[in-house]
Order: structure tokens, then sequence, then C-alpha cells
């Protein structure tokens, strides 16, 4: 097992990582801006106003692209089975 080998495997670990959280993440972020913009423009300053929203829209994103995740956490799982005989 050689540096390349490990710093390859990371590799592919934090880019399956990003690529199955990014969604959830992007809309979170849209969703936080969205409700920031309509909290600055009618002066409403209520803290918990951002959770709700957010946590369904994540929730519906997450259910919408579980397929999509399930398939992407899948093809590193199989890579790692593939490469473990060549591991010594």
């Amino acid at each position: 097992m050689t540096e390349e080998f490990v710093i390859g495997i990371a590799r592919d670990a934090f880019y399956t990582v990003i690529i199955v959280a990014a969604p959830a993440l992007i809309v979170s972020v849209v969703i936080g801006l969205l409700i920031s913009v309509f909290q600055a423009a009618t002066s409403i300053n209520e803290m918990t106003l951002t959770f709700v929203p957010k946590i369904i829209a994540i929730g519906i994103v997450t259910i919408l692209l579980l397929p999509f995740m399930m398939q992407k956490m899948l093809e590193f799982t199989k890579h790692i089975f593939d490469v473990i005989p060549n591991l010594r």
C-alpha cells in the first residue's frame, strides 16, 4: 500500500462526500438567503423562521435525490471492495 494509493482513496472519499452532500447544502444556503432577504424586507427578526423551511426543503431534496445519492455511495463502496484484494 503506497502513499499514492491512500491519497487516491481519500480523494475519492472526499469527492463522494461532496457530491452526496452538495444538493442538501446548496438548497439550505439558497433557502436561508431567501428567508434572510424576506426578513430584511419585512423587518421580521424571528430567529426560528429559518429552521422550518430549511428542514422541509432539505427533507424534500433528500427524498427526491436519494436514488442518486445511493448510487454514488454504492459506486464508491464497490470501488473500495474491488481494491481490497490488491492491498498488501
